[in-house]
């Protein structure tokens, strides 16, 4: 696979996992209440504690993608550049 193909790739998954992102950041901020509601259901947890399991989700979904889709992405662009 050349450069620029692999540029492609990884700027797609950058920009899907970025709204993915997003989009679980909106939904577990905005929609706290419903989303306590479902969990709580499921798994009779208190809200403390799924304030920090989600807290904890979101730091690690934005360090994986960071690293997994960010930098490579970064990586071949400069790459290419050169």
């Amino acid at each position: 696979m050349d450069i620029k193909k692999l540029k492609t790739f990884f700027m797609w998954c950058t920009i899907m996992s970025g709204a993915m992102l997003a989009l679980s950041i909106l939904v577990c901020t905005l929609g706290q209440d419903l989303v306590y509601t479902i969990h709580s259901q499921l798994f009779h947890i208190p809200r403390e504690t799924l304030d920090v399991a989600i807290y904890l989700f979101l730091g690690l979904f934005k360090i994986v993608w960071i690293v997994f889709n960010l930098v490579p992405y970064l990586a071949l662009v400069i790459m290419e550049k050169k």
